[in-house]
């Protein structure tokens, strides 16, 4: 009896023939009767104060039909944008108690807090002639005193993002397990090391890209956008509009690359659909490479000391950590430093742990989601450790790993930071690895070109993240009285 044709079978992708012919159809490619095109004057300094905007040039310009500053665009936006926390693994952990969130604008309106905030935003007949009229709006900038480092934007007298979050610091995170001042005490070695993750940008083949259009059966708007989530923009956008969801349409076409900055809603979300609404025509944008750098969300980011107590075997007998990570100007990370100190344990059976996790505002793009937003981030600072404390008593570090390793038996498991555990068997996998790759056999090679001076490198690493969070889908799987399965 055959029980399913898919079931160990070749299934054939049917997406990828339209993609290699080039026929799939991205928002850019969109042309709607009517539409108009949008450009966007940004901010040129990381913190100023906005005295004035001329923009009677541009609005002189043939093809021009408005400029529109955050004043103006204040009274379409009727409500309290929901800022989705990206990828935040715990999204009902995720508001800081006691830290007042800022509200993000979609457009500044007295200050500008980093390079490339929204400062005005053109509308014309053509691309070209929006950006040609962008470049003739004229700024009056009062530069203010700007902080870039989250270290320096924590300590007193720094300059601050918002007067009512001191110090910049706009989350906190700790966690207190088991008794790490005698596991400190008791070690017979100490590993300590200081990692800077760097900032980054994730580059997707096609930048961010809106089309917005009214829609006049439901008295709302219809957005097609280059999204990775458009449950989550349409719940944002219907927020900030003072729409009921029905009114608000989400269509992702083809999305040409994401990695996570294309989670979540930006201000040209609600910025185009405003626009689409006052105006009752479409609007289009399409980000280019250069905003893409400055106004999308970055990765990364952090500054982090780190600790590990180990007895004289090798095992890990305490963990200290102190996360800073830099938020940029809004909050689109806050979950972040928790991540990264939930995930500090890594694989191992760590008794005892003392991590304090800070996010801090800064005068720079906001960091959010990208490839892995905190996880990988956690994995790196707890692997390199190990290589340390191995490399510090003179052990293999495969050998260090299995010593620490959370045993098979004690799964389900929570670690010390807090973070549970369903299953695994990590020292069966590595041992694998080890075969495989032939790891041993790598190690007296290595030695044997080491005297002929030649330098060759044999790494390894464990990891553990957590997966499986939102956005969520369901489906109804119903079984007929005939028999059949209707999905």
């Amino acid at each position: 009896m055959v029980i399913s044709h898919y079931v160990g079978a070749r299934v054939r992708r049917k997406e990828d023939p339209r993609l290699i012919t080039g026929s799939s159809q991205y928002v850019d490619d969109l042309k709607l009767p009517g539409m108009l095109h949008v450009a966007f004057v940004r901010s040129s300094y990381p913190h100023a104060r906005i005295r004035g905007i001329d923009a009677s040039a541009a609005k002189a310009m043939p093809g021009v039909v408005d400029v529109f500053t955050g004043r103006d665009l204040a009274a379409r936006l009727k409500g309290k944008p929901e800022l989705i926390p990206g990828e935040a693994p715990h999204p009902e952990e995720q508001k800081p108690e006691g830290i007042p969130v800022p509200p993000e604008e979609p457009i500044a309106v007295e200050r500008a807090l980093y390079v490339g905030q929204p400062i005005a935003v053109v509308v014309a007949t053509s691309a070209a002639v929006a950006r040609d009229a962008a470049e003739a709006v004229v700024v009056d900038y009062e530069p203010l005193p700007a902080v870039i480092d989250p270290e320096v934007a924590m300590q007193d007298g720094a300059p601050q993002l918002y007067p009512h979050i001191p110090n910049n610091i706009g989350e906190r995170w700790e966690r207190v397990h088991g008794d790490i001042e005698a596991a400190f005490a008791q070690a017979h070695v100490v590993v300590r090391q200081r990692f800077r993750q760097q900032r980054l940008a994730g580059i997707p083949m096609e930048t961010r890209a809106i089309v917005a259009a009214p829609d006049p059966l439901t008295q709302g708007v219809t957005v097609w956008s280059s999204t990775q989530a458009p449950h989550w923009n349409r719940n944002a956008l219907a927020a900030a509009l003072g729409l009921a969801h029905g009114q608000v349409r989400i269509i992702a076409p083809e999305v040409g690359g994401g990695f996570g900055v294309k989670i979540g809603a930006y201000q040209e979300d609600f910025i185009l659909a405003a626009l689409a609404l006052h105006l009752h025509r479409p609007v289009k944008w399409v980000e280019t490479r250069s905003e893409h750098l400055m106004a999308t969300n970055h990765g990364r980011d952090q500054v982090v000391d780190y600790e590990l107590a180990a007895d004289a075997e090798g095992r890990i007998l305490g963990l200290r950590a102190r996360i800073v990570q830099n938020l940029g100007a809004y909050p689109r990370g806050l979950y972040l430093p928790s991540t990264t100190g939930l995930m500090a344990c890594g694989c191992y059976d760590i008794p005892a742990v003392d991590i304090k996790a800070y996010g801090v505002y800064t005068n720079t793009m906001a960091v959010g989601a990208y490839r892995g937003a905190g996880r990988p981030e956690a994995a790196y600072y707890i692997e390199r450790m190990m290589d340390l404390l191995a490399r510090k008593l003179g052990k293999d570090p495969a050998e260090v790993r299995h010593l620490n390793y959370i045993p098979p038996e004690k799964f389900p498991y929570t670690t010390a930071a807090g973070e549970k555990y369903d299953t695994g068997d990590y020292a069966k996998a590595l041992d694998k690895a080890l075969e495989v790759s032939r790891y041993h056999e790598w190690r007296q090679k290595q030695q044997e070109l080491r005297q002929q001076g030649r330098f060759v490198g044999v790494g390894l690493a464990s990891y553990v993240e957590i997966c499986g969070f939102g956005p969520y889908e369901s489906a109804v799987v119903r079984v007929e009285p005939s028999g059949a399965v209707t999905v």
